[in-house]
């Protein structure tokens, strides 16, 4: 390589550094169609245990699933929905999403917070899905237009405080005025647009929406049909984004599928986020990235289109990784920085991730081969030799590294996926290598150092993140290789160590002008500590310094009666004052670290009317309230670690209902245990849900009910299976919580303690929620 081409590549990637704002380690948090039986359906319970081991592992940022309701929890959360319930309604035959319900995702972003840890949100913007109650009633829309794949299925209502889903009737359906309801005129095809002949008007998922300012209009069959304006979905759209990020207090995002819809909408979508949220605003150094799928050429476009407020995944760099690992020694180490994007402000370099990795599992979770039908680039096998070369370019080079989760847990090939404890060394170990290199990357300090280029060989690469470390890899399986002459930034006389441990306790000294001479080992795994492939040079005696501090979380509550659910089997949460009532409201729960303050603003929309905000702990007791007509703010010192739910209410029986907004601002722990209970404390309860219409919801079967002593369960089709279970109160208390284990199909459960009156069964069969409703005489 000449000094010119050297010198250019230097220039560039320095001006690369500093203008990337961000350079994190990013974890995607899942796996595709992730699931574990001690967490079933509660992925924010499972993430919420795992954080601390994440702070400890240097782990900046977590990638999370989207979140937000599905056509049911066996969808992984890109079949969306209804935007506004995340967790927390009655619809679809289920209150919580693959991910949990709301309260646990919430509180999953404060603990993430209180580790120090960034909260990244995936979000899909190109499709919803699923119309239609939880039979699909109500769903099509005769007059729709034809997309030749949805079957008309493009009426979309949704519950809410006031149209709760009482029954899945097609009336009932269509009868719900949730925010945000859909019609066939917003998808593609519509009278202003035409679709499936380009990536952006494709059904490929479900209807396909249309951000054209012409695609607005009304159902010709929903009984709650109130008219749309132009630009309603992009209006919509933003609008929900900015509400989703002040409710749950994420940090970033990233952009699902961005070729299926215009870059003016995503470009739009990502300055609200970033300085049109109001207190809530990302601001320039807001962690973003679309994933497209292509070659360099086309995500430079892409990330110069949304000017620069998001970068890309570099799928061409990825490239070059799929072809060291496949070129079994073949490949040119030389040319790998060639193939990175030159667009690298916010890039993100990685090696796999839930759509590249798909393999066929056995029932124990172990791989037995790959459905490489599925996966959008060929995968990188995490017990492959070649693999840890890869990682360390990775995160050697500009860009913020995501890491895999799959590439950085052990879950392949120990029977140990489906069962283990996040907490658990032991049950979920690490990959030592990727390990090792995230905490060089985070105590060598990486990110400060400017990108450098020091040496490339067709079985060598060598670059420097200036004056901080040497990563260098070499593809052989079996020869070292020893670089003589490498240029560096350190002084004459500095000594380096190897801190991936490959070269033992041998050290490096600079001489003559700032050269080292460096060994990096071979990929099979014969070095010291089995490292494979790479070494890190720095110099000697630095030890672990990287911490990031813990954070507050502040997330909003917006009190409306087109939000929340005062289904018996929701959360009972949200929905506006009534008029001429002091009936309260559940605003929402934090799970706040005792001795620390909880702060408290309330925002109402009429600031001649007083309010009053209550703060209830754990068992439904009054801990304070807070009065005022206008704004309230307020703090409370939390007396213990857990939940704390805040209610409110007028504060006068006659006066006006309203909408009003309460914010908090609190401190979670940093560990928690996720088996503690919660009890719902619901205001009241939902009058107008009756037993029988509650009762349709499943096929569990009770009896005797009413029942006095002992009430029998039946599970039609599940037998001799160890089932959880709630009793929960009408004023939303758990009572009672255990196992059973059934003889048959059924099973008995004592509740000769409970006072009369009607409780709510729940339960978990297979990760399968159940409920049912029972009166006690």
């Amino acid at each position: 390589m000449t000094v010119l081409s050297v010198l250019f590549i230097w220039q560039q990637s320095a001006w690369a550094q500093v203008n990337n704002p961000k350079r994190q380690v990013v974890l995607q948090g899942f796996w595709w169609d992730y699931w574990n039986s001690n967490y079933p359906n509660d992925w924010a319970n499972y993430l919420t245990e795992l954080a601390p081991r994440l702070k400890e592992l240097g782990i900046d940022a977590v990638w999370i699933p989207p979140t937000i309701k599905n056509t049911g929890t066996n969808s992984v959360g890109y079949a969306p929905f209804d935007h506004y319930d995340l967790g927390d309604k009655f619809q679809k035959n289920s209150c919580g999403t693959r991910v949990g319900d709301k309260d646990e995702l919430l509180r999953m972003v404060a603990v993430m917070k209180a580790n120090g840890i960034d909260v990244i949100q995936d979000i899909v913007l190109n499709h919803v899905t699923g119309a239609g109650s939880g039979a699909g009633l109500g769903g099509q829309d005769p007059a729709a237009m034809d997309d030749g794949e949805t079957n008309k299925y493009k009426n979309f209502r949704y519950s809410s405080y006031v149209t709760p889903a009482l029954q899945e009737t097609e009336a009932n359906y269509l009868s719900r005025s949730g925010r945000f309801y859909k019609n066939w005129q917003n998808f593609y095809p519509n009278p202003s647009a035409a679709c499936c002949n380009n990536d952006i008007n494709q059904p490929y998922w479900g209807p396909d929406v249309s951000y054209e300012a012409g695609a607005f209009g009304t159902s010709s069959n929903a009984l709650y049909n109130p008219s749309q304006a132009s630009n309603y979905m992009r209006d919509g759209m933003r609008n929900w984004m900015i509400w989703y990020k002040k409710q749950v207090g994420w940090d970033g995002v990233r952009l699902d599928a961005v070729k299926h819809f215009p870059s003016y909408v995503s470009e739009d979508f990502l300055w609200n986020l970033q300085f049109g949220s109001l207190w809530a605003n990302g601001g320039n150094d807001m962690f973003a990235v679309g994933e497209w799928v292509g070659g360099g050429n086309e995500l430079d476009s892409w990330a110069n289109a949304v000017q620069n407020r998001a970068g890309t995944f570099d799928f061409a760099l990825r490239n070059a990784f799929t072809g060291i690992v496949s070129g079994n020694g073949n490949f040119d180490l030389g040319t790998v920085p060639g193939y990175q994007q030159s667009n690298r402000e916010r890039t993100v370099p990685f090696v796999n991730n839930h759509d590249t990795y798909r393999p066929i599992l056995s029932t124990q979770g172990n791989y037995t081969g790959w459905n490489s039908g599925s996966e959008l680039a060929p995968h990188i096998e995490p017990n492959d030799g070649r693999r840890s070369v890869v990682h360390a370019i990775a995160l050697a080079v500009d860009g913020a590294p995501q890491i895999f989760f799959e590439d950085l847990f052990n879950i392949g090939y120990l029977g140990n996926r489906f069962n283990h404890e996040p907490t658990n060394n032991t049950q979920l170990p690490v990959f030592t290598d990727i390990e090792n290199l995230i905490w060089c990357h985070q105590n060598l300090r990486f990110k400060e150092g400017n990108y450098l280029v020091r040496w490339q060989a067709a079985d060598a690469l060598v670059i420097e993140r200036q004056a901080k470390a040497l990563i260098a890899v070499n593809d052989q399986w079996t020869q070292w290789q020893n670089l003589t002459g490498v240029q560096t930034s350190w002084p004459d006389g500095t000594v380096l160590s190897d801190y991936s441990g490959a070269n033992g306790t041998a050290t490096a000294t600079v001489y003559g002008g700032g050269k080292v001479d460096i060994a990096i080992p071979p990929c099979d795994g014969t070095a010291s500590q089995g490292r494979r492939g790479y070494a890190v040079w720095a110099p000697q005696g630095i030890s672990a310094n990287y911490n990031r501090p813990s954070k507050r979380i502040t997330q909003e509550w917006e009190m409306s009666n087109d939000l929340g659910d005062n289904h018996v089997g929701s959360l009972q949460q949200g929905g506006a004052l009534p008029t001429n009532s002091t009936d309260c409201r559940v605003v929402g729960r934090v799970f706040a670290k005792t001795g620390e303050k909880i702060h408290v603003e309330v925002y109402p929309e009429q600031t001649d009317l007083a309010l009053t905000l209550q703060l209830v702990d754990k068992d439904c007791q009054l801990i304070d309230s807070f009065s005022n007509a206008g704004n309230i703010i307020d703090s409370i010192t939390a007396t213990y670690t857990g939940w704390h739910t805040l209610k409110i209410k007028n504060a006068t029986a006659q006066q006006a209902g309203q909408k009003c907004w309460v914010k908090v601002n609190y401190l979670a722990p940093d560990t928690v245990d996720t088996g503690v209970a919660k009890n719902k404390c619901a205001c009241t309860t939902n009058s107008n849900a009756s037993i029988d219409e509650l009762n349709e919801a499943t096929n569990v079967q009770l009896f005797p009910n009413p029942a006095e002593t002992v009430v029998f369960v039946v599970v039609p089709g599940v037998e001799s299976v160890e089932t959880t279970y709630r009793i929960i109160h009408s004023n939303g208390q758990v009572i009672q919580q255990g196992k059973f284990l059934p003889d048959g199909e059924t099973a008995g459960i004592d509740i000769s303690q409970l006072d009369s009156g009607w409780y709510l069964l729940e339960m978990q069969v297979y990760g399968q929620p159940f409920r049912k409703t029972f009166v006690v005489r």
